[in-house]
Order: structure tokens, then C-alpha cells, then sequence
């Protein structure tokens, strides 16, 4: 069967999964569940990694981004702090989720429902975040495009904090995968469905590709795909670099769980745009 051949690096899957109206409703169920970390961190992890941003919020009323904000997790509990935050996501249910949530508790937080590689700001945050390894999802050339949009989005000596998966415990992290199995009702579909998962690990290029393949009842065959990249220190040092950012400071250990997606296996970034 062809879903269980290895794609090319980078090839495409056949549909968007943030974008889908009802795998976007499950997606913020998830987001807000505090026992799954699936796609939010566990609340401990949570406050880990704010009490780390907060770390290097240096001065009152900040212009703060949070890039891929979802529904708004952190940027509610920054905004606490007198900061001027802005949330980006391409996730309609969960932008909309947030807007209510700030609107419920009398919070002035922007939220824009956009695709952050499309981020055209000029000289306007103190600071910009992107949380939870969201910054390996994406391909090589997206994260050019980004950095740069990022580095012209920050005022002079602004900086930008996002966090990766570090080269340590790879096998543990991505092990061979291949499943199946059959759903009534799930996260993919609210009809019957077959899922089929296959694991692909790119090493030279320091890419691992999981791919659902889900076929349903109507003979369709969607096939999604999550390429998420890994990284050494010298590795970040240059791309940062390349990109005019200066005061690269690398930080193991910020979080609490020692399972593969916390702990010592997650590296957080910080950087400087220079003065």
C-alpha cells in the first residue's frame, strides 16, 4: 500500500488538520484538557515555562507576541502582568476560544487569526515567543522566512524565546511506528474511519515524519503529515546567526517531566536582535 511507503523529505500531505472545522473543535478539546499533553504542555510545564519568560520580561508594559498562541494559555497569564500582549494562531476555533476567554475576563489582549509565517510587523515587540517545539514543525525554508519576519518584527535589542527538541534520546523520541486502527467516531472524523500511523525518520537531515493515513467510509484517503525536526546547539548557533540575532543563550533542564517531549530532551533559546 502506498501510504506506507517513505514520502520524499518534505512532500506534502493532502490536507491542513488546524484548518479542518472539525478536527479544529478536537484539537482545542486537547488544548484545554490539563492531563494531556498532546498538544498544550501539562499545567507544571506550563508554569515552567512562563516562570522562564518571565525571566527576561525586564521592564513593565511590554510588547509581547506569542506566536502560535492557540487559546490563549500563555498569553492570558502574561497579560496578568501589565504586559501588551498579541496572540497569533492559524486555528479559527482557537482564536475565537481566546477572544471570548479575554473578553469574559476584561483582558486587552490582541488576537489575530493568521498563518505566523506571514508576520509583517516592523520594529513593534519588546518580545516574541513561539512555545511547545512548534518552531521544528516547520521545513527548512519556513524557518528562514520566519526568522526574518521575526527579526524585522522586533525593536532594536528586542528578543525571541521558542524552545526545540535537542538531539538527545532520538530513538526514544521518534521509534518506528506503524498501526492501525478503527474508529467510530474520533479526532479525525465524526464518521467510521480507518487510521493507518507510519513513522518515517529522515536522520540526515534530522527530521522525523509521522503520518496519518485516514480512509472512512465515503473511500476517501487524506493523508496528514507532521514533519518535526530535532537540533544540536551548534546547529541553533548558526541559524540564529545567519539571521543577524546576537547573545544566543541555550537553556537544557527548564522543564519538569523527564518523559521525551520534557525535561532534558526540550532546549529553550533565547536571543537577541542587536541594539
Amino acid at each position: 500500500m502506498r501510504s506506507t511507503i517513505k514520502p520524499v523529505l518534505y512532500e506534502p500531505g493532502d490536507a491542513v488538520m488546524w484548518t479542518d472545522t472539525y478536527i479544529s473543535r478536537q484539537l482545542l478539546k486537547i488544548h484545554l484538557d490539563p492531563n494531556i499533553d498532546a498538544a498544550s504542555r501539562k499545567p507544571e510545564s506550563i508554569k515552567k515555562t512562563l516562570e522562564f519568560i518571565y525571566n527576561f520580561c525586564e521592564k513593565p508594559g511590554m510588547q509581547i507576541m506569542d506566536l502560535g498562541c492557540g487559546p490563549g494559555i500563555y498569553t492570558k497569564e502574561i497579560a496578568k502582568r501589565g504586559h501588551h500582549v498579541t496572540g497569533m494562531d492559524f486555528s479559527e476555533n482557537s482564536i475565537a476560544y481566546a477572544k471570548k476567554q479575554a473578553s469574559i475576563n476584561n483582558q486587552n489582549i490582541e488576537y489575530i487569526c493568521q498563518n505566523y509565517l506571514k508576520l509583517d510587523y516592523v520594529e513593534k515587540f519588546d518580545l516574541i515567543t513561539m512555545i511547545y517545539a512548534d518552531f521544528g514543525v516547520l521545513t527548512p525554508d519556513e524557518r528562514g522566512r520566519l526568522l526574518q519576519n521575526i527579526f524585522t518584527a522586533l525593536k532594536p535589542g528586542g528578543m525571541f524565546i521558542f524552545d526545540v527538541l535537542n538531539d538527545k534520546n532520538i530513538d526514544a523520541k521518534f521509534p518506528d511506528q506503524q498501526s492501525w486502527n478503527v474508529s467510530e467516531r474520533g479526532f479525525w472524523r465524526e464518521r467510521p474511519y480507518l487510521e493507518l500511523v507510519n513513522g518515517f525518520h529522515y536522520q540526515e537531515d534530522h527530521v522525523y515524519l509521522k503520518q496519518h493515513t485516514i480512509i472512512d467510509q465515503t473511500e476517501s484517503c487524506v493523508k496528514y503529515r507532521f514533519w518535526t525536526h530535532y537540533f544540536n546547539s551548534t546547529a541553533i548557533i548558526a541559524m540564529l546567526s545567519d539571521y543577524g540575532f546576537e547573545n544566543i543563550d541555550l537553556y537544557d533542564n527548564v522543564l519538569p517531566e523527564s518523559d521525551i517531549w520534557n525535561g532534558d530532551n526540550v532546549t529553550f533559546c533565547k536571543t537577541n536582535k542587536p541594539e
